[in-house]
């Protein structure tokens, strides 16, 4: 996500956005809405990221400024790509271009959070999601539940909610137990936009190839000790070794997918091996209006910096995982 503003004598003359991957960057979009280019010349074009100094999907955004002769550039944050990464600025300022660096980089820097994530730690941006009861679990005995389908914690709104969230990631993950116990589709049928990729720990191949997750409707990597079905066209097995360390060769795995962020929405065992590794980046916990008595206990974290919303009669606490 970039945005480019270009500013001449005290006034924006054009300003523009990246889209989609594959459309024209933020420096395109901003240059085509000025209307006299002649003022280009004379002019400063701010960008939240460090135009990219190479071919890929689209050329050089440098060749663009350095051919209509702008020559100031104000930059809030280098690129992490390996493709870039200071490139752009150094092919900027053997141009003559002044470049500055740095103007509201932790800002550009918390717009990008799963892009620097990626390519700085090599892998997605972490989010762990739960709901539990007010007296702390996150599903009700084998006792109490009844049949193969979730057992609801939250109201309709909070569940609209994170349907949204799913549509805002690139992935989800779940462990086994969740996926026999409850069935879950993992899309965003409440809200609109993409349903994200799933991810499924499967050790012994115990999910039943009629579960939603297996319909071949969303890409799902399965994750596995061993492959006994042969890959489908959106069923994709990755064999891991379950008695190593298992987050650090989910993430392998994801990197190499291109998977930029994740979901981490169970089970409880599934979450607490992220905290415990200290895996995560954010953690979104709702708590309901009802209470168990007995089950699965909900996941152990400390709470801190946190804030604390309420949808109806829904507790929702979010909080960053900051270094």
């Amino acid at each position: 996500m970039v945005g480019s503003v270009i500013v001449y004598d005290g006034k924006i003359i054009g300003e523009g956005w990246h889209k989609k991957a594959g459309e024209p960057h933020a420096e395109v979009n901003a240059v085509n809405s000025v209307k006299d280019k002649n003022l280009l010349k004379k002019a400063t074009i701010y960008v939240s990221l460090e135009p990219c100094s190479h071919f890929g999907k689209t050329p050089p955004c440098c060749d663009l400024i350095v051919k209509n002769g702008i020559p100031n550039v104000v930059i809030g944050t280098v690129d992490p790509n390996i493709k870039i990464a200071g490139n752009g600025i150094k092919k900027l300022i053997e141009a003559g271009v002044i470049v500055t660096v740095g103007i509201l980089e932790k800002e550009c820097k918390e717009l990008n959070k799963r892009f620097f994530t990626f390519h700085e730690k090599k892998r997605p941006y972490i989010i762990l999601k739960w709901a539990q009861s007010q007296d702390g679990f996150i599903a009700p005995s084998e006792i109490i539940r009844k049949e193969q389908k979730p057992v609801w914690i939250t109201n309709e709104y909070s569940r609209q909610l994170v349907h949204k969230w799913r549509s805002e990631e690139q992935a989800v993950l779940v462990g086994t137990k969740t996926v026999i116990d409850d069935n879950p589709r993992l899309d965003v049928r409440d809200w609109s936009g993409n349903n994200p990729i799933r991810i499924v720990l499967d050790k012994n191949n115990r999910v039943p190839k009629n579960s939603h997750v297996f319909d071949n409707q969303v890409k799902t990597i399965i994750l596995c000790q061993s492959i006994t079905s042969i890959n489908l066209e959106n069923i994709i097995f990755e064999v891991i070794d379950f008695g190593q360390n298992i987050p650090l060769q989910i993430m392998e795995i994801l990197h190499k997918h291109k998977i930029q962020s994740l979901i981490i929405e169970g089970g409880r065992q599934t979450i607490q091996t992220f905290i415990d590794q200290n895996l995560w980046d954010e953690a979104r916990i709702f708590t309901g209006n009802n209470q168990f008595k007995t089950g699965i206990k909900a996941p152990i974290l400390a709470l801190k910096n946190s804030k604390k919303y309420y949808i109806e009669n829904d507790e929702l606490i979010i909080f960053g995982n900051h270094d």
